[in-house]
């Protein structure tokens, strides 16, 4: 008997414990023999509600109008992902009784309609990622509506909000006939964009502190609703910070713990709805805001694709509608034309912007199969000096400056070759205009190229560009110079130009000074001579004429030019010579 009075209590205790445990799911009050049909969740008029979607679960909320009530309207709004919502109607035959509404506490109220004989209409139904409004008339009272609402892709959530009566609700933004956002310009960096005002806005020009234009910008794609670009941009940085924790990651553990976390967060609550729109759209960068009904997009990248979104927002009801977004490719950036160099070319480069460094492309491309060749370039500008770059298949080769001295440059191993010049302009430019620059330009290069496939390296150049004239050779005559030669056999020629008496007192000679003045230059009646010379050793390499054919008492000035079969000619300095009077 003891044992069996033990038992009986062990056995009450233990239903107890379970009992009390056990989530209390479903009222005391129902019957054992009735089965609710699902959770009741009932629709407040006036109200925005938030709800979550769970993948592949449909969702229900009822509600019901109000006596005499004309007409409804029921505004779903989706965020991130599409999802599939219908309206239908439930019409009893008959009113239910009151005394089936007093023991409504033992069944919920969509019970009682299921209970009576009736129809289900369906109203409306719509499937997407847009904020969709249904608007029509109201059924008889005795009605009960269902909203359904499903996600077949995966977990997302969405707002619902009933307005009860015709007209708009005042709760969104009111948009005007045309949605679509029209493009006024398109630049290499910059959009203008404009579009209708917001009815809103127009009509209540007192409210205009209420509502607010949003444009978002963004090179992927058009979003339908502020919530969805919202979603799309916090996806975004997840992935961004969820890539900069596998780099961290060392071990296999905390990514089974990740894993293991995730199975219970499979359902994430609901978030609670932030206290003020600055704090719920505060990631979002709007490039332009305010009530203005134009924006100008800046700081865009060339030859891109970008995406225009506006949305009008209203600050009070924290809610907003999305016009018809748009988008617009860039203009590419102006590239400079590429000048195809042909062999042994001498060509002239000046630059004509003299406020920013404006610059020129040119390609070579060497014969013979040692692809090597010899760049040389002069420039004429004065003291202004060129940066010439040269580069091959992206890489850059050689960059260096170049002034008034000739400078050459090695080309080898590339069959191609890309020649960027570039005016630095640090030098001073006089206003007159310099006659060794053709229509006055500010800057000019002589440029040259050939190919050297028989060549191993630069062409060696004289120690010294001056010319020396012995006073005790000087005659009425004739006169001696001298200069410095190479130990390569060259061709030199000798010009001349006989001054006046007033050119020679202003010093007719500086307009001769530039050393861009080349033999092709030159009349073929200044040219007083040319003659080969080599020395293989470099400092007894000096070469001496006698020029005759003079006038007693007259100012000479003479200039001597190394032709070379390979690159420009070297212009020596200019050498003023004046014969005796009396010999």
């Amino acid at each position: 008997m003891s044992l069996m009075s033990l038992s009986w209590y062990l056995g009450v205790a233990f239903a107890m414990f379970c009992g009390s445990s056990w989530p209390q799911t479903h009222s005391t009050l129902v019957p054992e023999n009735e089965v609710p049909l699902r959770p009741t969740s009932w629709l407040p008029e006036g109200k925005i509600i938030s709800i979550t979607l769970p993948k592949g679960r449909t969702r229900r909320l009822y509600f019901t109008l109000k006596k005499k009530t004309p007409g409804m309207s029921v505004t779903v709004s989706p965020c991130d992902l599409p999802i599939e919502w219908s309206l239908a109607a439930r019409t009893l035959k008959d009113k239910p009784l009151k005394s089936e509404l007093q023991w409504s506490s033992k069944k919920s109220m969509p019970e009682v309609w299921w209970q009576g004989p009736g129809t289900e209409q369906k109203m409306h139904s719509f499937t997407g990622n847009a904020v969709d409004t249904y608007e029509g008339p109201s059924y008889p009272y005795s009605s009960i509506y269902i909203i359904r609402l499903r996600s077949k892709q995966q977990n997302t959530r969405a707002t619902v909000y009933l307005h009860e009566g015709l007209g708009p609700s005042g709760a969104f933004p009111v948009l005007p006939a045309d949605l679509q956002v029209h493009t006024l310009g398109v630049g290499m960096t910059s959009v203008t964009l404009s579009w209708a005002p917001s009815t809103s806005i127009i009509s209540h020009p007192y409210t205009q502190e209420s509502y607010d234009y949003c444009v978002l910008v963004n090179s992927r794609q058009n979003y339908p609703s502020l919530c969805v670009a919202r979603e799309s941009m916090r996806k975004e940085e997840d992935q961004k910070k969820d890539m900069k924790k596998r780099k961290r990651r060392v071990t296999a553990w905390p990514i089974l713990k990740e894993w293991w976390w995730q199975q219970w967060d499979s359902y994430p609550e609901p978030k609670s709805l932030p206290l003020s729109l600055d704090d719920e759209y505060a990631d979002l960068q709007c490039v332009c805001k305010g009530t203005e009904n134009v924006c100008t997009v800046s700081e865009l990248l060339p030859d891109t694709q970008y995406y225009f979104d506006v949305f009008v927002i209203d600050k009070l009801n924290r809610t907003s509608m999305a016009y018809k977004g748009t988008f617009a490719h860039t203009h590419e950036e102006a590239r400079t034309a590429i000048t195809t160099l042909r062999e042994g070319e001498l060509r002239w480069v000046t630059f004509k912007d003299k406020g920013s460094n404006s610059e020129q492309l040119f390609s070579f491309r060497p014969r013979g199969l040692q692809q090597s060749g010899l760049l040389t370039l002069q420039s004429c500008g004065g003291a202004e000096k060129i940066r010439v770059t040269v580069s091959s298949k992206g890489q850059v080769l050689t960059s260096q400056a170049v002034g008034g001295d000739l400078a050459h440059i090695w080309l080898q191993g590339s069959p191609s070759y890309l020649i960027h010049l570039e005016r630095e302009g640090t030098g001073h430019l006089s206003s007159s205009t310099d006659p060794a620059l053709p229509g006055g330009l500010l800057a000019s290069v002589k440029m040259q190229t050939t190919s050297a496939y028989h060549r191993r390296g630069v062409p060696s150049l004289p120690s010294t560009l001056q010319i020396k004239s012995f006073n005790r050779l000087r005659g009425c005559n004739s006169v001696t110079l001298a200069w410095m030669g190479t130990e390569e056999r060259s061709l030199y020629c000798v010009y001349r130009r006989k001054l006046e008496n007033r050119e020679a007192e202003v010093g007719g000679m500086s307009d001769l000074t530039t050393p861009c003045l080349g033999p092709e230059s030159r009349s073929d009646t200044e040219r007083v001579l040319c003659k080969y010379f080599q020395e293989l050793n470099p400092r007894r390499a000096v070469t001496t004429s006698e020029i005759g054919g003079l006038e007693p008492g007259m100012v000479y000035v003479f200039d001597v030019y190394l032709m070379r079969r390979w690159g420009i000619p070297i212009k020596y300095a200019s050498k003023m010579v004046k014969t005796r009077k009396e010999c």
